[in-house]
């Protein structure tokens, strides 16, 4: 009988021992209840990811989830932290001595594991679930309604592993008076108090935030908005979502000095004549959030983006700076962490404040100097070997939008995403890789900007691999769909290339904070007929196309279409049409009716976007901020000059038409009047070849990206035509000079040579580029006046 049993119960574990042995899929059905195990000890932005996943959870599967502490369908802990990690069978050594990373895998039973290697990885893990879901980091903000779904299945042999490329990675909300704020205060979270943006709107951001992978916030710091810290419910808020909070480099110590000094401060805001108020109004607030996650700014200047008060020269600011450092420095160690190295610290030479560094400013070494792009773009300094071997590393801080010298732009959101991409991969390969802070001005409608710069953030390598123009199309996929990506993914590509050319709110061909009233009538672009009407020509294609493709996108994504796509492409296009109408009209070419139609257009537009969604974004958009002249409807004049005149090139050639193997890769993939500019690296040349040029001289017409150096002080090419002696040239702007000034308002640096020619039949131009960084856009070959 004992033999029978032995040999049955033999049978029995034979037969189970491949069911047992077989790995299954993980699977969630629609309507299943889904059970998440999470240890209670877990960190507060964990929760949190966990309170977001439910909820997508439940609008994609209309499914329920609870949390226990033992067992689930979904595991999630963080190394060291968790047990049920450690218990769940899967191999986690990958996340050892990295921060902020997460696995994703699949248990042989079919749960899906997710490991952080500290709580923000943790809570990245989990919303990875999200994206895998469907669910878009801009289901919020800009409405992108989750789709439904039956079934959702990782494979059994799923595993995914991600770490970030930047460790602080965030957003800073700037010029905010005309968006963000009067929403915040009046639309969605009404307050009695005057210019606040509360909780309830930081919540939304730091969602944003979380599901865009990222870290660090700068609250808004007008005038206009009341102070984050004086705002009630702001600290918890940040503290709910793991956010870093920081500030900008007139800022110090966490204290909105533009904000809160005329509320706490007494005397002036200078540490020359009244150190012991202003140390005070430090103290008070290092006190205040020593349990918060602050990233420290040092330094000072003005209460607002001015020079520091109570010293003139460079060298009085530089001692006030020296001694600022080891009193600000000695707050943290005080309050916050004994070791002051410990705590995150960062530096920013910005605007005067550079000139101090270059005087010899010693920055502590453990704290992160950050660099600044010019507002438009192009970033301006880039590590030396010294700071780049520094302790505390290096950081930027970015524009997509912008307040000041020479125009703002602060409306549509139009920057090249090739420009963001090679400036940032440039940034990046240069040393850069601390922290990446974007000024994002209301953060709509910037939403694409954003979340490249922070995939690049996060994944450089991913994105570099899979390229700019594939980027784009892929959150066009997953915004409205394949059928209207591939629709408007063209659109979008010209959209960006004809903003790259000339910015919407630079079409008035104005400039702002200059002396001269002159500067703020609107005037005649140095365009002539055929160009003036061949923009008109592409923008009205854009419009037309972004109309017929509506018809595409779900009726429950039609408000995302408006804000993401539709809006900014066609109130472009008006303001084109509005501008370049009224140039056409000055001269007797054109009805001053098209031009009042595409300002009651715009006007009509932005009405609509404000009423989206039964109201929620009323107020977030405006169409004339800081109600500028080129926002008005145009005045109608009559030119006092003819418009420029066609001059036809002979030849003309985009940088990637060179010979000589150009730098063909993604870091320039896009970029250009004609997306086909070419970096050249230093010591390398390209050449352009033509034939039977019957003057004696050439006109050579050399566009690049305005750009700055990359090493030294220096930006310079040499240019040789059929074996002559080279020419040197130089092109490299320093502050804000008038050259600087056109320059980034036409996205160019423009070099003009004259060239004598042989009278041989075949001909070689050689342009070769002297420093890094030279980035070739256009070459054209005109025949010199006179001949």
């Amino acid at each position: 009988m004992r033999h029978i049993f032995l040999f049955s119960f033999v049978i029995f574990w034979v037969a189970a021992l491949p069911i047992q042995g077989k790995q299954k899929d993980f699977i969630l059905t629609s309507g299943q209840k889904v059970e998440i195990a999470c240890s209670p000890s877990e960190e507060l932005v964990v929760r949190t990811a966990l309170e977001m996943l439910g909820r997508d959870i439940q609008n994609v599967l209309s499914a329920t989830t609870q949390v226990n502490e033992k067992t689930g369908t979904i595991i999630a802990g963080t190394l060291g932290q968790s047990e049920l990690i450690e218990r769940a069978g899967i191999d986690v050594s990958v996340l050892k001595g990295k921060k902020q990373a997460f696995l994703l895998a699949v248990s042989p039973e079919g749960k899906l594991i997710v490991a952080g290697s500290d709580k923000h990885g943790t809570a990245y893990g989990i919303l990875e679930i999200s994206r895998l879901l469907g669910v878009s980091p801009w289901e919020w903000w800009a409405d992108v309604t989750p789709e439904k779904k039956k079934l959702f299945k990782l494979s059994r042999k799923f595993r995914n592993f991600q770490s970030p490329s930047v460790e602080y990675r965030g957003i800073f909300i700037n010029d905010e008076d005309w968006g963000l704020m009067p929403w915040s205060s009046r639309t969605y979270e009404p307050s009695d108090v005057k210019g606040e943006i509360g909780p309830r709107t930081n919540e939304r951001i730091f969602e944003l935030l979380l599901r865009l992978r990222t870290n660090t916030y700068w609250p808004a710091m007008h005038e206009c908005t009341l102070p984050f810290f004086l705002t009630k419910g702001n600290r918890e808020a940040a503290k709910k979502y793991g956010i870093f909070i920081g500030a900008s480099h007139c800022e110090p110590m966490a204290c909105n000095a533009a904000g809160e000094w005329k509320r706490r401060g007494e005397g002036a805001y200078d540490y020359v004549n009244n150190s012991a108020a202003v140390y005070k109004f430090w103290e008070d607030r290092v006190k205040e959030v020593a349990g918060q996650e602050i990233l420290y700014t040092l330094g000072m200047r003005g209460v607002h983006d001015g020079k520091m008060q109570g010293a003139k020269t460079v060298e009085e600011q530089k001692a006030v700076i020296d001694r600022v450092f080891v009193d600000q420095r000695g707050l943290i160690e005080k309050y916050v962490d004994k070791d002051v190295t410990k705590v995150p610290q960062v530096f920013i030479p910005y605007k005067e404040v550079l000139d101090i560094y270059h005087a010899g400013l010693q920055v502590p070494d453990d704290v992160t100097l950050m660099w600044c792009d010019d507002n438009y773009g192009y970033i301006r300094h880039f590590p030396t070997a010294e700071e780049r071997a520094r302790k505390g590393g290096n950081g930027v801080y970015y524009h997509v939008s912008y307040w000041g010298r020479p125009h703002d732009h602060l409306w549509l959101g139009t920057m090249s995403p090739s420009l963001i991409y090679q400036q940032m991969k440039l940034a990046y390969d240069e040393g850069i890789q601390k922290m990446w802070i974007l000024n994002v001005g209301d953060i709509k409608p910037a939403e694409y900007q954003i979340e490249l710069f922070m995939d690049m953030a996060w994944n450089l390598n991913a994105v570099a691999a899979e390229g700019v123009t594939n980027h784009l199309k892929h959150w066009l996929t997953r915004e409205f769909g394949t059928s209207c990506a591939k629709a408007v993914l063209p659109v979008m590509q010209e959209h960006y290339r004809l903003a790259h050319i000339r910015k919407p709110e630079f079409m008035g061909n104005t400039r702002e904070e200059e002396k001269d009233p002159a500067y703020r009538i609107v005037k005649d672009l140095p365009w002539n007929e055929k160009e003036i009407n061949g923009r008109l020509r592409s923008y009205n294609e854009l419009s037309e196309t972004v109309e017929r493709a509506a018809t595409k996108v779900p009726a429950n994504r039609q408000s995302a279409y408006f804000e993401l796509v539709k809006y900014p492409v066609q109130a472009a296009a008006q303001m084109n049409r509005k501008l370049l109408y009224a140039q056409l009209a000055r001269h007797g070419k054109a009805d001053w009716e098209e031009s009042d139609a595409a300002y009651d257009s715009i006007a009509v537009l932005t009405q609509h976007y404000n009423s989206l969604e039964d109201g929620k974004w009323n107020r977030m958009m405006d169409f004339k901020p800081r109600k500028l002249p080129v926002f008005n409807r145009v005045e109608r004049t009559t030119a006092t000059s003819p418009m420029v005149e066609e001059r036809t090139a002979i030849h003309k050639w985009n940088g990637l038409d060179g010979k000589n193997e150009p730098d063909k890769n993604s870091d320039y993939e896009g970029l250009g009047y004609e997306g086909r500019a070419t970096g050249i690296r230093m010591n390398d040349a390209l050449t352009f070849s033509f034939d039977n040029w019957k003057a004696d001289s050439v006109e050579v017409d050399i566009r690049l990206l305005p750009n700055h150096p990359v090493r030294g002080e220096q930006l310079r090419f040499s240019i040789s035509l059929d074996n002559a002696a080279p020419q040197v040239v130089s092109y490299e702007t320093k502050g804000r000079s008038e050259e600087w000034k056109e320059n980034v308002l036409r996205n160019q640096a423009i070099r003009k040579i004259t060239l004598p020619v042989s009278g041989k039949k075949s001909h070689q131009l050689v342009i070769k580029a002297l420093d890094e960084g030279v980035v070739l856009d256009l070459v054209m070959l005109y025949v010199p006046d006179g001949h």
